[in-house]
């Protein structure tokens, strides 16, 4: 550790403060001396651990501590920057030249919000104001914001050197006609009386926290805050077991848990919110859902309003779990890419047509559509698949519980298409490898000259060997192929294939599905 001989001022109240060091993100903790150098330290926790360098010690003295034990470093006032107030961040953003209009889409979720800019002289029209990963401290001077941006309706505030909920209200207070804020990648101390905010949150209907350490209490000790809120994502925090929002979130219609490793058991404590229309449980480690105050296809009374539900990534892998989502009376749109829910013929299109058999009122399966024909043909091809045990349980006189539990809906599939004949019954057949080959079409984007070469590939096989066949087409190294790919059913989107352990099967890549390949 060297010596700075010019050092600047370092403010007063920097313990707790947020700083930015070579573009990275940190909390101070300690500022003083570190013998036997000499001269000013801040002893920083980094945002990201892998910047760190102890836990906060030096030399058998511990100056601070921090959450991971190789979190902290110390640094020089000099390196470290406090940031600037909103309006200086405002006016470095929006130095655009006169009459030119810029306008840029941000995601919230899976919402795409428009946001535009304009040039300085017009900063009170403007309805969205982006600061992403600006170093935003605070308001500034008081009222300064109301009279400069008074118009904002939607402010991105991610990734800044906000060190507190405090400071937030602070600007908040100020934009009386803000709906959306959106905070990820920020390290917020709690307020110690959230109840205090409430007028400086009081229209806030989007609210983004992804990415901010938080933990579920941390969340509703923060709820009173946000007394209008419809829509809540909370993605890759420190969310494990969730309770019960008691007189908080109770206007929430949308709530994104996606990526953290929740209890779940808990997730119940969430079914008596009385207005919640979407949730997503993506990439949770969700295994099982049980809804116990409902006998076999009879409805819940838990998640009265849920209408679209998502569980991508996660460890389903028994047919039960579907049918305990059948129970859920509102719901029309569900997503379940990424499991290993399979069929007896291990073919991904027979298990998307018993989804859609087994929950009747779906209308969008893994994000497409549900045609008439589609399910008529589902719920046929389910009565045909099952009627050799439904005939073994009992079917024509009365099937047996475990049958009834098993396939809740069979008898009213039988109601609205008739009982199965004897020679229209499926028989399982033994798994073949050449039932399972897929036509793929592997097309490169990126490189003009190369045209599109299609081979037939096991639907069992893992990305890894399929990457291995294209380093012998490409000679492109393995390491730098990134594959997406899409299917016809959605046109314009492309989904990741993100793990070269995973199967073509385990992603869901159907039959003439296109695998786009790029490489760095």
């Amino acid at each position: 550790m060297g010596v700075d001989q010019t050092e600047p001022e370092v403010p007063e109240d920097a313990v707790g403060r947020r700083v930015s060091c070579g573009g990275e993100r940190a909390t101070v903790r300690y500022v003083g001396p570190v013998p036997p150098t000499a001269g000013l330290w801040l002893g920083v926790e980094w945002d990201d651990p892998g910047r760190g360098k102890h836990d906060g010690s030096h030399e058998g003295v511990q100056y601070f501590t921090c959450s991971h034990i190789k979190g902290g470093s110390f640094v020089r006032p000099a390196k470290a920057s406090f940031g600037v107030d909103y309006l200086a961040a405002v006016r470095q953003v929006y130095q655009v030249d006169t009459e030119e209009v810029l306008s840029e889409e941000i995601s919230i979720s899976d919402k795409k919000l428009k946001w535009w800019c304009v040039e300085e002289r017009s900063y009170e029209s403007l309805p969205s104001v982006i600061l992403s990963r600006c170093e935003v401290n605070g308001p500034g001077d008081d009222g300064e914001i109301k009279k400069t941006t008074p118009n904002v309706q939607w402010l991105d505030m991610s990734g800044t050197l906000l060190s507190c909920w405090e400071d937030v209200a602070a600007v908040t207070q100020q934009l009386e006609r803000l709906e959306g804020l959106q905070l990820s990648n920020n390290r917020l101390r709690l307020t110690s009386d959230p109840s205090t905010h409430c007028q400086a949150f009081s229209n806030i209907k989007v609210l983004a926290l992804n990415s901010c350490y938080l933990t579920w209490p941390q969340i509703l000790h923060c709820a009173p805050m946000w007394p209008q809120l419809e829509d809540l994502c909370v993605e890759e925090n420190n969310i494990t077991e969730l309770q019960r929002p008691e007189d908080v979130l109770q206007s929430l219609k949308s709530l994104s848990l996606s990526s953290n490793p929740l209890v779940q058991e808990s997730v119940l404590s969430l079914s008596a919110l009385p207005r919640l229309e979407q949730l997503n449980l993506s990439n949770t480690g969700l295994s099982v859902i049980r809804f116990d105050d409902a006998a076999p296809g009879a409805p819940t009374e838990m998640f009265p309003a849920l209408k679209k539900l998502s569980l991508d990534r996660n460890n389903i892998t028994e047919w039960c779990v579907v049918d305990e989502l059948a129970k859920l009376r509102s719901l029309v749109q569900f997503s379940c890419r990424g499991n290993r829910l399979t069929s007896s013929d291990r073919n991904p299109k027979t298990a998307n047509q018993i989804l859609i058999a087994k929950l009747g009122r779906l209308v969008l399966l893994n994000s497409c559509e549900i045609q008439p024909e589609d399910r008529k043909g589902a719920e046929l091809d389910y009565i045909k698949m099952f009627g050799e045990e439904w005939l073994k349980a009992g079917g024509r006189s009365q099937p047996s519980a475990q049958f009834i539990s098993q396939h809740p809906r069979y008898q009213t599939l039988i109601d609205k298409y008739g009982a199965p004949e004897e020679g229209e019954l499926k028989k399982p057949e033994p798994f073949a490898l050449k039932n399972q080959l897929l036509k793929i079409t592997f097309v490169f984007p990126d490189a003009g000259e190369r045209k599109p070469i299609e081979k037939k590939l096991p639907a069992t096989m893992e990305v890894q060997k399929v990457k291995g066949l294209l380093y012998r087409l490409l000679k492109v190294p393995v390491a730098d192929l990134k594959l997406t790919y899409t299917s016809p059913k959605m046109v314009g989107t492309e989904f990741e294939i993100d793990s070269d352990l995973k199967t073509l099967q385990f992603y869901s890549i159907e039959d003439g599905n296109q695998v786009l390949v790029r490489w760095s």
